[in-house]
């Protein structure tokens, strides 16, 4: 059951052969506690992912194909949807297919993707957050300079490199996670596979890889925080000092999409981190709203509360009903 066991040589002079169990792949437990209760949460899972995918692409459409949304704000919010897209699809359909009664088998391959893939794009989408912070600061502390400062130069680093960064956390940690021997039993306490989940199961000491999962993912997102806190201080200060009430209405209502998503991305992240210390159900009801909710919500955040989203999706509307 995903377990071989192989020889290999020892250096006892007495013993020639010795086996050595592999693990060739894992099985994943799930959501504890929900027993009877896999046909709605897989109806309600399956629409919240098809929401994702819907709200994303209609985003990603609508700012393509206006060109007044060709800005540094609304570019950095496609990343945000390919994140949320991304998110969702490394996570969602495997654990559709275990509500739906398949196999809770995941290879050993599979397994390391969506390690990989999920600290990937975790750590992306919280150096995206503060990369969107630092645009709304300088939109609105610095908006004569707004255009000069945020160039599409300046706009194509700081992307490229959440990406980059993001990338060499990912392949650290996926690579001291499976460098680790597992040698027995296979069965992920968690409904995805994930850097401590997997860990547990080594047959070694996993102190390394906790020290530096723990430091690395508990350090990066304290230092975004405190950066974006850092920015909505000069914001607030820069609103407070503005004459007109319709200039502070605006710029509030600029950084009220951006808060909302910060405050749904940060708020598990102090869950996330504690999990050691907290229950499996507390840990997993913390966990499933930032990985399967978010990216639903994000969409919406970014269209109800912006004219301009609202009037590129009604003129795309306009140009499929004017085609048919």
């Amino acid at each position: 059951m995903g377990i071989i066991s192989l020889p290999y040589p020892r250096n006892d002079s007495h013993v020639g052969l010795v086996n050595r169990t592999v693990v060739t792949h894992f099985i994943l437990s799930g959501i504890p506690n929900t027993d009877g209760l896999q046909t709605i949460l897989f109806i309600v899972f399956s629409a919240f992912y098809l929401c994702t995918l819907l709200g994303n692409l209609l985003i990603l459409s609508a700012i393509h194909g206006d060109s007044r949304l060709h800005t540094p704000m609304y570019f950095f919010l496609c990343n945000l949807a390919v994140l949320d897209l991304g998110l969702a699809s490394i996570i969602t359909p495997r654990l559709l297919a275990n509500l739906c009664g398949q196999s809770r088998v995941i290879s050993l391959g599979g397994c390391m993707s969506q390690v990989f893939f999920y600290q990937f794009l975790g750590c992306t989408e919280c150096l995206l957050c503060t990369v969107m912070a630092f645009d709304r600061y300088v939109a609105i502390c610095h908006p004569l300079r707004y255009l000069i400062i945020m160039n599409w130069r300046v706009c194509a680093i700081l992307a490229a490199g959440t990406w980059i960064t993001s990338s060499f956390h990912a392949t650290i940690l996926t690579s001291l996670t499976f460098t680790l021997p597992y040698c027995g039993p296979n069965v992920v306490d968690h409904y995805f596979c994930d850097v401590f989940p997997v860990a547990m199961l080594a047959c070694t000491d996993t102190y390394v890889i906790k020290t530096v999962s723990s430091s690395t993912n508990g350090l990066v997102p304290t230092t975004c925080f405190l950066l974006i806190l850092m920015s909505y201080v000069r914001i607030v200060y820069s609103i407070l000092k503005m004459n007109s009430a319709e200039g502070r209405r605006k710029a509030a209502s600029t950084c009220a999409s951006h808060l909302t998503m910060v405050m749904l991305f940060f708020g598990p992240c102090i869950g996330f981190y504690m999990q050691l210390r907290l229950s499996k159900v507390v840990s997993t009801a913390l966990e499933i709203p930032s990985d399967l909710v978010a990216p639903m919500l994000n969409p919406v955040i970014y269209t109800l509360r912006n004219k301009d989203m609202k009037g590129a999706l009604r003129k795309m509307r306009r140009g499929q009903t004017t085609a048919c």
